[in-house]
C-alpha cells in the first residue's frame, strides 16, 4: 500500500537538476591603454579590452594600469577617483581617474601599488 505525502527519496533525487559546468573559458583581449597626466597627481587612464566577462574585468585593468603608473612615477599608492565605462562593437572600454600620491591617501577605494601589481602579474592582467 502507498500512503499519499510520502515520496521516496530516490524520485525527489530523479528531479534535482545537475550542476551546469559548461560556462565558456575566460579569453580576454587586452588590447591597450592610455595615459594621460591631468594635474599634478591626478592621471587619466583609457583601457579597452574584449573578452571581458563583466564590468569587474574592465575595471581590474585600468586599476592594474593605475598601479604600474604610481610605481614608475616613484610613488607607492592611488586612489579611484571615478570610472566610466562603455562597450562599442563587442570592445569594452573604461575612462579612469585615478590620484598617485607617495603615501596612502584618504578614501575607500585606496589601492597599495606594489601589491595590485604583484597580483595583476599573477592574473595576467598586463600593466602599463
Amino acid at each position: 500500500m502507498i500512503r499519499a505525502g510520502i515520496i521516496s527519496p530516490l524520485l525527489l533525487a530523479a528531479c534535482v537538476q545537475a550542476p551546469q559546468t559548461s560556462q565558456a573559458p575566460f579569453t580576454p583581449d587586452y588590447q591597450g591603454v592610455e595615459t594621460r597626466l591631468l594635474d599634478g597627481d591626478l592621471v587619466q587612464f583609457h583601457v579597452a579590452m574584449t573578452g571581458a566577462r563583466n564590468s569587474a574585468d574592465l575595471d581590474n585593468y585600468a586599476e592594474c594600469a593605475a598601479a604600474q603608473y604610481a610605481l614608475i612615477r616613484g610613488y607607492g599608492f592611488a586612489r579611484h577617483v571615478r570610472t566610466k565605462m562603455k562597450q562599442e562593437g563587442g570592445v569594452q572600454t573604461a575612462d579612469a581617474v585615478y590620484t598617485i600620491s607617495p603615501s596612502l591617501p584618504r578614501g575607500l577605494r585606496t589601492i597599495d601599488a606594489e601589491v595590485v601589481v604583484a597580483d595583476c602579474e599573477a592574473n595576467g592582467i598586463p600593466t602599463v
